[in-house]
Parts: structure tokens; C-alpha cells; sequence
């Protein structure tokens, strides 16, 4: 049965071979610095599980140190020269987007038909993993359609995958970070403390200023935390479950999907949300690194006003 190991293999192998690149790169800045940082976080991927907790800490801290000391990043692999990249693209055209088309589409199928697929009357899939095993095959699939398309270089998709993660640099380990962040927040009890804050801070008989806590919390988290995941067990265990749905009796469905949404204004808005703000930065190679987060702040707080306004109106329709 295929699971998330797999999808664990495939990173960690994707971020080894960025730092036997780095090793073997004798021009490369910071070489053995980032051969380190990107072989240490490869091996928690690789060997995370079969690892003493120990040990995975220590590899944690040592990515720490080295991002700490600002020892990370610094190279610029390329496949092509710029001439040989833009004739490429006027060559291609629109089918450059096919590769990446494909993996949304994969993931989709995927979600859809594989997890009751099954081989020799076991399940083929984790059911409950489907969705980021079928994430993995699209990846798979995108690159097989890429080369079958494009005809690059054999090794053109690592080189240009290393240019990406040191254009990114550390911040690019953040999402995993920050959610297991989330995940220690609400094991130490921080959802309890916030509804103790709440409730003396916060009118309980004002339906209004309750959803407004909740929505705005939650945008404020995920700036802070940098993933509406983490914030998410951390704000409805402080306010959306305790109040809006046991005081208030409101709907747990509406308040969960909005208050999700309300967290996802959060990510337009910070730095420490890097998958979406600091890569595409990097990808267009921006002067700029935060030019994408002030574009996006103004519709951040629109919709973060109308969250709000949409959850007041339903999430108590049934009370």
C-alpha cells in the first residue's frame, strides 16, 4: 500500500541530490554550508521515522545554526544562458504551462478514482493519504510530461530546482516548521489561554465582536505562524468551538470553512507564509522580495472584512 512514506522518499530524495550538487560544485559560495543544511533536512524526509527522536532534533538545530548565521543560499545554478532560456520560451509558448497543468489534474483524478483502487484485494492507496500520494504522482507525471515535451537536459530539472531553493533559501522549510508549530501550540495548552484572554477581554453575549475575534485571530495567527493549518487548531480551540459554537450554538461546518478562508487572508499578508509570497518573489526574480505581499495586503483585508460579515451572517442561521 502506497502512503506518505512515499511521498516523504520523494522529497527526501529531491532535496539530497540539492546537496550532492552543492558538494560537488567547487565554484558554488557557502558550498559545504548548504551541503549541509539541504543533506540534513533531506535526511529527515529519508530516515525521519527509523531516526531517534534525538538525533532529528539535533539535525533541526543545525539547520537552525546555519540558517541562523545567514550561511545559506548564495548560489545561482542555471540550466541555460538567458538567450538560450527565452528562445526556449518563444519556441514553447503556451505548452510550457502544460507540465504544470498536469499536476493539478493528476491530484484531482487521483482524489477522485484511486482510493478505492486495490491490489490483490488490499487497498493500492492509503485512504486516507490519497490526496498527497496523488499530489506525488502528479509531480511524477508533470516530469515525465516535461521531458516527453520539452526535451531539456537530463539534469536540468535538479539545476533548476537548486537555483530555486537557494534563490528561497531557508525559508523554504518554513511551512513544515510552522505547522508543526501549530501542532506544539495546541498540545501546550496556547488555545486554552487564548480563551481565557477572550473571555475577559471580549463582550460574551455579542455574537458580532465573538465572530470578529475569531476571524481576525485567526488572520493574525497565520501572519505570525505563516500557515492557516497551524493557526486553525489554535483558534477554534480558544474561541471558535468554546464560544461561537457551544455559548452562541453556532454552526461548527460554516465556522470552520470561513474560518479557514479568514486564515487564508492571513497568508496573503506574511513573509513567514514562503511557499506563497517569498517563492514566487524568487521565480520572478523580483528586486523586491516582499513586492508580492504589498500587492496583496489590501485584498487581504478586504476579504478578511467580508469573512467576517459572511460568517455573522450564517454561521448563527440556525440558532
Amino acid at each position: 500500500m502506497i502512503g506518505l512514506d512515499a511521498v516523504y522518499i520523494l522529497a527526501g530524495l529531491m532535496f539530497g541530490a540539492f546537496a550532492l550538487q552543492h558538494a560537488l560544485d567547487a565554484a558554488a559560495p557557502r558550498r559545504w554550508a548548504n551541503t549541509a543544511f539541504w543533506g540534513a533536512y533531506a535526511a529527515t524526509f529519508l530516515f525521519g521515522s527509523a531516526l531517534p527522536d534525538a538525533v532529528s532534533g539535533l539535525l533541526v538545530l543545525l539547520m537552525v545554526v546555519l540558517a541562523g548565521l545567514g550561511r545559506i543560499g548564495g548560489a545561482r545554478a542555471t540550466a541555460g544562458t538567458p538567450e538560450e532560456r527565452r528562445a526556449g520560451a518563444l519556441r514553447f509558448g503556451d505548452r510550457l504551462f502544460v507540465p504544470a497543468l498536469v499536476i493539478p489534474a493528476v491530484a484531482l483524478l487521483g482524489t477522485l478514482f484511486l482510493k478505492d483502487a486495490t491490489l490483490g484485494g488490499r487497498p493500492l492507496i492509503d485512504p486516507k493519504q490519497v490526496t498527497l500520494v496523488s499530489l506525488g504522482l502528479g509531480v511524477i507525471a508533470a516530469l515525465a510530461v516535461a521531458y516527453a515535451l520539452l526535451r531539456p537536459r537530463l539534469a536540468a530539472p535538479l539545476t533548476e530546482g537548486r537555483r530555486l531553493i537557494d534563490a528561497v533559501g531557508w525559508a523554504a522549510v518554513l511551512p513544515q516548521l510552522l505547522a508543526a508549530l501549530g501542532a506544539l501550540f495546541l498540545v501546550a495548552g496556547v488555545g486554552k489561554a487564548v480563551a481565557e484572554v477572550v473571555t475577559h477581554a471580549i463582550p460574551l453575549d455579542n455574537r458580532f465582536v465573538l465572530v470578529a475575534a475569531y476571524t481576525v485571530g485567526m488572520a493574525l495567527f497565520t501572519v505570525v505562524m505563516g500557515n492557516a493549518f497551524a493557526a486553525f487548531p489554535v483558534m477554534t480551540a480558544g474561541i471558535g468551538l468554546p464560544l461561537i459554537v457551544n455559548v452562541m450554538h453556532g454552526d461548527p461546518i460554516v465556522m470552520s470553512a470561513i474560518g479557514m478562508l479568514s486564515g487564508f487572508c492571513g497568508t496573503l499578508m506574511t513573509p513567514m507564509a514562503a511557499n506563497f509570497n517569498i517563492v514566487p518573489a524568487a521565480l520572478l526574480e523580483l528586486p523586491d522580495r516582499n513586492g508580492v505581499i504589498k500587492v496583496q495586503i489590501p485584498t487581504g483585508l478586504i476579504l478578511l472584512g467580508c469573512n467576517t460579515l459572511l460568517m455573522y451572517w450564517l454561521v448563527f442561521r440556525g440558532a
